[in-house]
């Protein structure tokens, strides 16, 4: 198996510190809202993750855990004037409640900052003691200066960070770079004691110290987003590494953002889209797919039309396992090109890929024998995604009727083969593949020749096509995108 690993910019051969154990850790949510489609990509991301990584190791430790003391937290429960636990009770239940529905896999652990202040504390006293961090008018601040490779991770110079960078610089610090590892508590905040007063953990500090108590002092994987690189993580490798003197992480994964019809979502722009909200127009499955419809290291653009071809996809697949619902599936593991995709950093396309030529497999199957083999092949390949695991009546009533045009206009079917040849231009080939599947999932059937790609609609597919009144009717073929070769 080969992941990105950040630190190294790269891809490499997943290292573990034992052959048959693999830790992988994952920055949770802040619970103060309910989640939204930016946080649950990495959520949904890192599940795929580690359902893979169960078929290759006997044991996996997955850990992903829930900030539920913050300063948003404070305000929101000030604001509605009740304890912090209120919020953080009611947006953990409401984060379980919509992952669920997205099919994500409750982890081995949800540590909680809160039930950790212990651990909090007997880790910055070591860094403390080993002169990684000191104590200035109530707070504690980790000394920057003592990590000579502070920066490694986020590719960042300490220098380049100085010279008009955004830090916060307080009276109390050495220097402007130096971060809180423990800050004191007014009487209406919530609080702890400490050898320094009464007070809170620093943001960064909570996870070195659930990682150091759950996991190891090394472990294998640290997941998140893009977002938390800098300097949330790099302040991580900055305290286990001078706590404990070892690495601290082997591997480093991150997925990108989430934009929302080429535009990032604010609430400014009104364009935080809530999973729940989603939920109301789409099954979770739908949404999930959406989700991984892009490979996690690039930016994901939220739009219909991304969730129209997902909920497509899914109808075809679950209408040809319902066409073979009496028969039981053969006993057979994950096909052997869906495994080999994801093995190469989780690409999702490449075995999404392959997972529409099984269905249409499927779909042509007709010895028995081989209808059961094929089930059982397209079922444990899916399930590695967290897809096609419901019985196909439910799913398909769930996903409706909604789309009931399985061919769309030309001028759609032109701009996705002209997206394909761009992908193939740049040589992306995992694209180029999940754009001809997209397109034959619709019922069209690609031929590329020297002039161009060209293309016709399957009988089936004319048969329920749909152009709106003011387009002129699809024809049985058509050619498109000629380009020189």
């Amino acid at each position: 198996m080969q992941l990105f690993n950040t630190l190294t910019r790269k891809k490499e051969p997943l290292r573990t510190e034992r052959p048959d154990r693999v830790t992988l850790y994952v920055c949770g949510p802040t619970v103060y809202n309910f989640a939204h489609i930016g946080n649950a990509r990495p959520a949904v991301v890192f599940d795929v993750l580690a359902r893979l990584l169960r078929q290759r190791y006997s044991e996996v430790v997955y850990a992903r855990n829930f900030t539920d003391v913050d300063d948003k937290i404070n305000a929101a429960a000030a604001a509605a004037g009740v304890p912090i636990g209120t919020i953080t009770e009611r947006y953990i239940a409401a984060y379980h409640e919509d992952m669920q529905a997205l099919g994500v896999s409750t982890p081995d652990l949800e540590p909680r900052v809160t039930d950790h202040i212990p651990a909090i504390i007997e880790l910055i006293e070591t860094l403390m003691a080993r002169g990684h961090a000191y104590e200035a008018e109530g707070h504690v601040l980790f000394h920057v200066a003592s990590y000579p490779d502070y920066g490694k991770l986020s590719r960042r110079r300490p220098e380049d960070m100085l010279a008009g960078a955004r830090v916060e610089v307080a009276p109390y610090k050495r220097d402007p770079l130096d971060f809180v590892l423990w800050k004191p508590s007014s009487e209406d905040q919530p609080g702890w004691d400490s050898p320094w007063g009464r007070g809170r953990p620093g943001w960064h500090v909570e996870c070195s110290a659930m990682i150091g108590r759950h996991l190891g002092h090394t472990i294998d994987i640290h997941g998140g987003g893009q977002d938390l690189i800098f300097p949330h993580h790099e302040n991580e490798i900055a305290q286990g590494t001078c706590a404990h003197g070892v690495r601290y992480c082997n591997t480093w994964v991150h997925n990108s953002f989430v934009t929302v019809e080429g535009q990032k979502m604010s609430k400014s722009l009104g364009n935080v889209l809530l999973v729940r909200d989603l939920l109301e127009q789409a099954p979770g499955e739908a949404v999930r797919l959406t989700l991984l419809s892009t490979h996690y290291r690039r930016p994901l653009d939220w739009n219909a039309e991304r969730l129209d071809s997902a909920r497509r996809i899914l109808r075809r697949a679950y209408a040809a396992l319902a066409k073979v619902g009496a028969l039981e599936a053969a006993s057979v593991g994950p096909d052997a090109v869906v495994l080999e995709a994801l093995e190469n950093d989780l690409n999702v396309s490449a075995a999404l890929t392959r997972l529409q030529q099984l269905i249409a497999e499927l779909e042509r199957a007709e010895c028995g024998d081989e209808l059961t083999e094929l089930k059982g092949r397209l079922l444990a390949s899916a399930e590695l995604l967290g897809l096609l695991q419901q019985p196909p009546s439910q799913a398909l009533q769930a996903l409706g009727d909604n789309v009931r045009c399985k061919a769309l206009p030309v001028a759609r079917i032109e701009a996705l083969i002209a997206e394909r040849n761009r992908a193939r231009d740049r040589r992306d080939f995992a694209r180029a593949d999940a754009l001809r599947g997209e397109l034959e999932a619709l019922g069209v059937t690609l031929r590329d020749t020297p002039k161009g790609t060209d293309w016709q609609l399957t009988a089936a597919a004319r048969a329920t096509s749909c152009s709106k009144p003011s387009e002129p009717e699809l024809p049985p073929s058509h050619s498109t995108c000629s380009r020189s070769w």
